[in-house]
């Protein structure tokens, strides 16, 4: 097993919550393609005829991503969080750096979050998504607007579940979500 993440990325060994496997037409690529998503190597696994079989690629604390050899079976898009990273260096980077695939925005999208869309060589949809940092200034009164219409039916008032939003999207957990 090989680990090369870099300096400052989490390097702890955890049960992972939920995870994503990729079969990729060829590993090397593939794995150069995430690097300039953003992600890095956390350890390579070898394979049964001695190549590589597996690489562990991570963003942040459980934005785990496997790389496996073999016939690419392309479904839903994928959605990690990045904080507040520039995405316009993220997009200009990955098109400096990766070949094949190809990169949309990133784009302000109705429901204030940036995106960055990059469909990888094997055609694997990944998506970065930020706050909008304006959107985020304006949460106070946004919360004020809309929160007597969550957790209700339409015609109906109050909450269902006896808990309250602390801020947006933070539960503050007086009973069942």
């Amino acid at each position: 097993m090989t680990d090369t993440a870099a300096p400052g990325v989490d390097r702890d060994v955890y049960p992972m919550p939920a995870f994503v496997t990729f079969p990729v037409t060829d590993l090397r690529a593939s794995t150069r393609w995430y690097e300039a998503l953003g992600f890095v190597v956390l350890a390579t696994l070898p394979g049964p005829g001695g190549g590589d079989g597996l690489v562990h690629l991570r963003r942040q604390r459980h934005q785990d991503l496997l790389l496996v050899p073999g016939p690419p079976t392309p479904g839903p898009r994928v959605t990690f969080a990045a904080g507040e990273e520039d995405l316009d260096e993220r997009a200009a980077q990955l098109r400096r750096r990766a070949a094949g695939g190809s990169v949309e925005g990133p784009v302000d999208t109705p429901w204030s979050t940036r995106d960055l869309v990059a469909t990888d060589p094997d055609g694997y949809v990944v998506v970065l998504t930020a706050p909008r940092l304006a959107d985020v200034a304006a949460a106070p009164e946004w919360t004020d607007a809309v929160t007597g219409s969550l957790g209700r039916r339409p015609g109906e008032g109050g909450w269902r579940s006896g808990g309250e939003l602390s801020a947006p999207g933070r539960w503050a957990g007086r009973g069942p979500r």
